[in-house]
This record gives C-alpha cells, sequence and structure tokens, in this order.
C-alpha cells in the first residue's frame, strides 16, 4: 500500500471493509504487557519508544525492560506479562558492531538468569547496522511473517528505518509501518531515537510523529548531580504517568535500581532559537513557507514566533527578530522582490553550535553502551 498513490475501486472498497469499526461489533480490550509500578506503558498493538542523549545509557534500559519480558518477572522498575502463545520477543539492533550487539544480549540473559551456554528460543537477536533502511524495513517484516508467537519486538535505532530523517513523507510512512505491524501481528513495539543535542526534543521530523503516534515515550537521561546515575521518566504517556526511577551500572556492566533516589527538578534556561538544532529551523521554516508568503518584515517575525512555538519553542520578539539576522545572514532566509523566500540548500555546520549529527558511537563503547 505505501508503494502506491493510485488505487481500484475494489481495493478501496476493500480497504474500507477491513477499516470499517461497527456499534455491534465485539472487541476485546488490548492485553497489557509492560508496567512501571502500576503504570501501564505497552499494550499490544501499540508501540512506544525510549528517547535521550548520545551515553544515556538507553540501550542499558531496554536490556532490563526485555529481560523483565523474557520471563514475566521484575527488572529494575519494569514488570512484564506476556500471554502464553504470545511469549517471544524480536530484538533488531541498526547502530551497532556484532561484537556490542553480542554484549547486550549477554546483558539480557544474565538479568534475566538464562544460561550463556545455550540460546533460549524465547529471544531472537539481529544486527542490521551494514544494511540500507529499506533493508532494513523488508528484514523486520520478513522476520514477522516468519516468527510465530512474537508479542513484543525491539527496534534499536528507529532513525536507521529513514534515509532523510526530516521527510515527511518517510516519517509518516515509517509510522504507518508501526501502526501496521503492531495492529496485524497483534504485538507491541519498542523502539529507540536519539534526542536533539542543544534540547530535548526527539529529533527531526520522525520525532514529532513518534510523539503524536506512540503509547508511551520515555526519557532516559543522566542525573545532573552523578553522572553515573541514569533517570528513566515519562514524556508522554496515554495511561497514568509513573514515578521517575534509576539506575545505575555495577561492576559487572549490568544496570541496577538506584535505592532512596529523589527527583531533584532544575527548570533549565531556555536556550536562544538560533542555538537550537538544524533538525529543527528546517522543520520549522518548511511548515512556515508551505502555508505563508510573508511580504512584511513584521509578518516574517510573526510567523517565526508562531511556528517555533507550535514546536515547543516559545520566545519573545527579540528573539525571533534575533533568528531571523541570523537566518538572513546566511542566506537561509532572503527578501526578495515578492517577500520572504527560505533557501535551505543554505544551512551549513557553523550556524549552530554544535555539528548536527553525532549519534551513538558505540564501537568505542565495552559497558557503556547508551
Amino acid at each position: 500500500m505505501l508503494n502506491k498513490d493510485k488505487f481500484t475501486d475494489d481495493e478501496l472498497d476493500a480497504y474500507l471493509d477491513k477499516g470499517e469499526i461497527k456499534a455491534s461489533d465485539k472487541i476485546e480490550v488490548p492485553p497489557q504487557i509492560l508496567w512501571v509500578d502500576d503504570c501501564t506503558i505497552a499494550t499490544f498493538g501499540n508501540f512506544s519508544a525510549s528517547t535521550g542523549k548520545a551515553k544515556s545509557k538507553k540501550t542499558f534500559n531496554i536490556s532490563a525492560m526485555v529481560a523483565a519480558a523474557v520471563n514475566n518477572t521484575t527488572v529494575l522498575n519494569y514488570r512484564a506479562s506476556l500471554p502464553e502463545g504470545k511469549r517471544n520477543i524480536l530484538y533488531f539492533d541498526t547502530e551497532q558492531s556484532r561484537y556490542h550487539c553480542h554484549n547486550v544480549i549477554e546483558r539480557i540473559y544474565k538479568l534475566s538468569g538464562l544460561s550463556l551456554e545455550a540460546d533460549d528460543p524465547r529471544l531472537k537477536f539481529w544486527g542490521l547496522r551494514e544494511y540500507t533502511p529499506t533493508l532494513r524495513i523488508a528484514l523486520v517484516d520478513y522476520a514477522l511473517r516468519k516468527y510465530e508467537g512474537v508479542g513484543l519486538v525491539i527496534i534499536d535505532g528507529l532513525r536507521d528505518l529513514m534515509y532523510d530523517i526530516n521527510n515527511g513523507k518517510e516519517a509518516t510512512d515509517v509510522m504507518t509501518i508501526l501502526m501496521a505491524w503492531t495492529s496485524f501481528y497483534d504485538l507491541h513495539i519498542h523502539t529507540v531515537l536519539h534526542q536533539n543535542k542543544n534540547d530535548s526534543n526527539t529529533r527531526g521530523h520522525i520525532g514529532t510523529e513518534l510523539e503524536n503516534k506512540a503509547e508511551t515515550v520515555l526519557v532516559i537521561s543522566k542525573n545532573r548531580q552523578d553522572k553515573n546515575i541514569s533517570e528513566v521518566k515519562p514524556m508522554h504517556m496515554r495511561a497514568k504517568e509513573f514515578t521517575t526511577f534509576a539506575f545505575h551500572i555495577d561492576d559487572n556492566a549490568l544496570p541496577v535500581l538506584e535505592t532512596g533516589f529523589q527527583v531533584t527538578v532544575i527548570k533549565p534556561k531556555d536556550k536562544p532559537l538560533t542555538a537550537l538544532d538544524e533538525d529543527v529551523h528546517t522543520n520549522v521554516l518548511q511548515k512556515i513557507f508551505e502555508q505563508h508568503k510573508p511580504e512584511r518584515y513584521t509578518d516574517m517575525v510573526s510567523l517565526l514566533i508562531e511556528g517555533y512555538s507550535s514546536a515547543g519553542y516559545k520566545r519573545g520578539n527579540n528573539g525571533a527578530k534575533d533568528l531571523l539576522k541570523a537566518l538572513s545572514s546566511k542566506k537561509i532566509i532572503v527578501k526578495g522582490k515578492n517577500g520572504y523566500e527560505y533557501h535551505p540548500e543554505n544551512f551549513s555546520s557553523n550556524f549552530t553550535s554544535d555539528d548536527e549529527d553525532d549519534e551513538d558511537n558505540d564501537e568505542d563503547l565495552t559497558s557503556d553502551e547508551e
């Protein structure tokens, strides 16, 4: 369906019939399979996500989640209950080398109390680092068709199912694929997407779509007072939100719950708009210029204030003026005869204070993966 843009009437009738929901239908409540304390974070037919900065220990956190699901027990603060007939787990890593992927599955086995001398058939693990986004999607799809009784799927690297993280069509297609997989195979998918370096927003257009569509989005971050401690907090939840908990990595390279942990709330100072990631600018500016053709300076400033506020960056008049000045100096926004024009091709790495892309380079890690 995603590869087509024209449909016959017979195909449209079939899709309508499949999607029709009637008042007389008897639809069962989807099974809940994962909790933090008494708060549901995962159900069948939905997907969720973990996000955070580089080296925040996202993969350690997911290892605990999977370990809980393997034995339907509690690890860290994750309590799992996969129903009979849906106890199998598929794990896809799109970023790390085979060596570091093996570290992850070994950690899951240790947390689950499984022997490393024999492979447990309930857990399948693949490294898809060397493949293209198109092939990665095809491989996940094939595995879902091939293996029966799957209840939980991990995709560690959602960004790697795309060629362009800011492509709106690609982002919508990937979200549609996730929703189709979870619905058709009646399972739950948990995926990982990095945050921007300069703020707490998930990366790119796909991040915006993820936050809108996911059942749960978790944030894993380093504690401000002790960098050896990682905090897990809810960003978005459809159900009741759980209380932030934390963990550290012990001498055996395993995540251990941090006892006596208390949340310290520190309000960060808002960064100027000029310090935001290029991903944010391209997202916001594309939307502005798709819908408007500003002719006057005051109109352009107002649209910047409105556009960035809608994306979660509410700033005042002076902040928008400073941004417009910076964008104009780089010829990204140019005042022409018919008004203001947008030239995204003029973005350069020195516009923001940091390089755009610094994914977790797990080749350099041993027990310090995400």
